[in-house]
């Protein structure tokens, strides 16, 4: 997976969790607000690089799969 797939990934989920973190935040407090979307963006973030590396992994496996069948023929 290329290193802009990647970052594109972690950055979508980042912003995803920023907003979430930010409305639930903001139902309390401005601050809380701007602490809830660092918050939801450092764990979107976090969420985004594991699920890339998760779907890597997939990839390679199905990837063998289909060669160790090809070759079985």
């Amino acid at each position: 997976m290329g290193r802009i797939k990647r970052a594109l990934g972690r950055a979508r989920y980042a912003a995803i969790g920023g907003a979430v973190g930010g409305a639930v935040g903001g139902l309390f407090s401005r601050n809380a607000a701007s602490s809830g979307a660092a918050v939801g963006a450092l764990v979107g973030a976090t969420l985004g690089e594991k699920r890339t590396d998760v779907d890597a992994v997939v990839e390679r496996v199905k990837e063998k799969g289909e060669r160790a069948t090809a070759n079985a023929d």
